[in-house]
């Protein structure tokens, strides 16, 4: 069953409504106004201008719902329940490059759980959505993890620590510990849409350190209603508290918690 509830919707049109102003920026990228914010993480007019956008249609629909954002932080709602937790462009430096390869992320947080997600790439319009105990869909197609019970047949994402940022010697000792007994490590540059893809069996299992919630809260959910495993690199469960992840199905996650494990 694919139809999404009233919910869901309104999550994904915030969504598209955001995308159609990145769609547009993306193909002037010449045009962009960037600013630096930290060595090497760069925020743009288009980023804060989504980030509006959603902050205005999620408002209008579900007024005083508190809101994570990544670039105004956390705002209060008069609703202490429900907190909508938003990265509005993950990939920035993939889209300032031209690099096709980017997400909007809406999660939905009700008393601590994360219950609706939404991750959309604008470009390929690809719509990854989630409802607590409701399954995984990409547009209107049902997801499962893959399959694979093996590391040596499986392709694992992952993020690399950049300029200023993440613990590079811990990375590269993990790198180590898992590139060595698996087919591919692959790094594209936007968590939200590694996360997706895990969910929809394309990547077989992702680690990562130093996130922030709002770059893995959709795909905690997506990838659990698709039937895998998320905890932390330790193998604990807080996850959005700690910013570090692992996951992949229920027989590759334990492997790929020992490999990390034994770089430690």
């Amino acid at each position: 069953m694919s139809t999404q509830t009233a919910l869901l919707k309104v999550m994904s049109d915030a969504a598209r409504k955001a995308a159609r102003g990145l769609n547009r920026d993306f193909g002037e990228l010449n045009e962009l106004q960037v600013s630096k914010k930290g060595a090497a993480d760069f925020v743009s007019a288009a980023d804060l201008k989504a980030e509006q956008t959603i902050f205005e249609a999620l408002e209008k629909a579900r007024p005083g719902y508190s809101f994570l954002g990544e670039e105004r932080g956390l705002i209060e709602g008069t609703d202490k329940t429900h907190t909508w937790i938003v990265d509005p462009l993950d990939g920035t430096t993939n889209f300032l490059h031209a690099i096709p390869h980017f997400a909007i992320n809406i999660a939905l947080q009700r008393e601590g759980a994360i219950v609706a997600a939404v991750t959309y790439n604008p470009v390929t319009n690809e719509l990854f959505w989630a409802e607590k105990g409701k399954g995984c869909f990409v547009n209107d197609k049902r997801l499962r993890v893959a399959a694979r019970t093996r590391l040596d047949e499986s392709v694992i994402g992952t993020g690399i620590p950049f300029l200023g940022h993440g613990q590079h010697a811990k990375f590269l000792k993990e790198l180590h510990q898992i590139s060595q007994r698996v087919a591919g490590v692959r790094r594209f540059g936007a968590a939200a849409l590694d996360l997706a893809y895990v969910a929809a069996g394309r990547l077989d299992g992702f680690w990562e350190r130093d996130l922030g919630a709002w770059d893995i809260a959709a795909g905690h959910l997506l990838i659990t209603e698709a039937g895998g495993k998320v905890t932390t690199i330790e193998g604990e469960e807080n996850v959005l508290e700690t910013g570090s992840i692992c996951t992949a199905n229920l027989e590759l996650h334990p492997l790929l918690i020992e490999r990390l494990k034994a770089a430690a």
